[in-house]
């Protein structure tokens, strides 16, 4: 017999409670074992019922999924996914609880178009199975670690660093952010990021950024010109390609299904900038960025991808090693210090 992924959903629109409901208990492999209409409910039946996955509405009266997402991180294991209206409000606490620690967001049809439905429909069921391997893995303890965990070495790029670009998806939201906000302002390079997510909620991701971090963060504008000491962050429905000192936009098809794409990015910088390009690539579903490697270290480039055991779903950066072109191997924690030590290394050589 299946063991089914334990479902909690927590909305305080009794249609959409079953809505959700009816969308979950559909599938062979997962069932909603209960649901809550309130903020201070949710919480008691999270430590009650202990589930797997939790859906959580961001937008909710007297305690909103923020609060609710502040006080359960530290006290269940189950992944969080967000699910969030496209309004400024929710798509700025989305972005917030993204970077505390919620696995994932999902956001809800703005109309009753049955393409925007059944996409919401495909787009939460993915997730929430994702959400649980990723619980199942954090729970299984590894005796060894693996070969290309020890990748640590380090190692001299080839030429002066003079771009960075960075590539992520689920649960790219928060190391980006802690990556991001150690970099010193005198970095002196043009950071370019793409985070899979859809159009508006970049533009959250990039504000929020602005706030914190050392340096200017902005999302990308068609034709803005290209400065050294400033985060371009892809907006969401928008491939962001680096050309010849600007920054260009368009809406050419989705790769792998996403647009922005990591490797788009990768393969323009790697053009422009040839060995003084740094990419990096983040955890996250699927392999958006393999080629983007592989274009960089074709150009003389450096690169360098997270590892397994820090990254919450290890797709991407899987993808990118096994292409070969992969310099360093490195925890969430140790990336920011490394790219600017190679930035700095270089600029002094």
């Amino acid at each position: 017999m299946i063991e089914k992924i334990r479902v909690l959903v927590v909305d305080d629109s009794a249609f959409m409670r079953r809505y959700i409901s009816d969308i979950i208990n559909k599938e062979p492999d997962m069932v909603v074992i209960d649901w809550a209409g309130d903020g201070d409910t949710a919480i008691k039946k999270i430590i009650s019922l202990n589930p797997d996955v939790i859906t959580l509405d961001v937008e909710m009266p007297v305690k909103n999924g923020l609060e609710v997402l502040k006080e359960i991180k530290d006290i269940t294991n189950a992944k969080i996914i967000m699910l969030s209206g496209l309004t400024t409000e929710g798509s700025a606490t989305t972005v917030e609880a993204l970077s505390i620690g919620a696995f994932d967001f999902v956001e809800k049809p703005s109309g009753a178009s049955l393409n925007r439905i059944s996409a919401m429909k495909r787009d939460l069921l993915t997730k929430i199975r994702h959400a649980y391997y990723a619980k199942v893995k954090k729970a299984v303890k590894k005796p060894v670690r693996k070969e290309q965990d020890t990748i640590k070495t380090p190692k001299k790029a080839t030429g002066q660093i003079e771009a960075v670009v960075l590539g992520a998806s689920t649960g790219g939201p928060k190391v980006l952010y802690d990556v991001i906000t150690k970099f010193p302002r005198d970095i002196g390079v043009p950071i370019f990021v793409v985070q899979h997510m859809p159009s508006g909620f970049t533009k959250a991701f990039a504000d929020r950024l602005d706030k914190q971090a050392n340096l200017k963060v902005v999302e990308g504008r068609h034709e803005e010109d290209i400065r050294p000491g400033v985060v371009y962050i892809a907006p969401g429905g928008y491939h962001m390609i680096v050309g010849q000192g600007k920054i260009l936009l368009d809406t050419s098809p989705p790769v792998h299904g996403v647009r922005p794409a990591v490797d788009k990015l990768f393969i323009s910088a790697a053009k422009i900038y040839k060995e003084k390009t740094l990419g990096c690539i983040f955890t996250g579903m699927g392999r958006d960025g393999a080629e983007g490697v592989k274009a960089i270290k074709a150009k003389g480039g450096f690169t360098i991808a997270q590892d397994e055991a820090t990254s919450v779903i290890y797709g991407m950066p899987k993808a990118a090693f096994e292409t070969g072109c992969v310099d360093m191997v490195l925890p969430d924690y140790e990336i920011a210090q490394e790219i600017v030590r190679l930035i700095k290394t270089n600029k002094q050589n």
